[in-house]
């Protein structure tokens, strides 16, 4: 085995924009390569066929799903990430719970000095922590 990649799928052609919206908030990452659908091929013409980004050095995979399907993201698997400070978490946490659901509002929760978990504006799920 080489490696464990977490792939992403959207549908409706979100892919690039939550990538770049991803990179955008979460310093020291980047998209890496975008091949797009072409004319005639099996997806909607310049949406993503597949892209690779890292988000602090994690490499992710996504697509935009040219087949519509009966589920979408679910918080049972989500994005963890931990913060350095206070105003890293609230930032953080604003800028993803715009548009999306507060599954677990900041706070303490007895773990952890601060904790929120967020389903994004894409279905996306989020746990945001700052240690003790």
């Amino acid at each position: 085995m080489e490696k464990v990649t977490p792939f992403l799928m959207f549908q409706d052609g979100k892919a690039e924009e939550a990538m770049n919206f991803y990179t955008s908030i979460i310093e020291d990452s980047r998209i890496t390569n975008i091949v797009r659908y072409g004319a005639n091929e099996s997806g909607d013409e310049g949406t993503v066929m597949l892209a690779h980004f890292e988000l602090k050095g994690q490499e992710f995979m996504c697509i935009d799903s040219n087949i519509k399907h009966e589920f979408s993201f679910t918080p049972s698997f989500s994005i963890f990430i931990t913060c350095s400070t206070d105003e890293e978490l609230e930032s953080l946490y604003q800028q993803l719970l715009y548009g999306g659901q507060a599954l677990m509002p900041l706070n303490n929760y007895g773990f952890s000095k601060k904790f929120g978990w967020i389903n994004d504006k894409f279905g996306v799920s989020w746990q945001l922590n700052l240690p003790s």
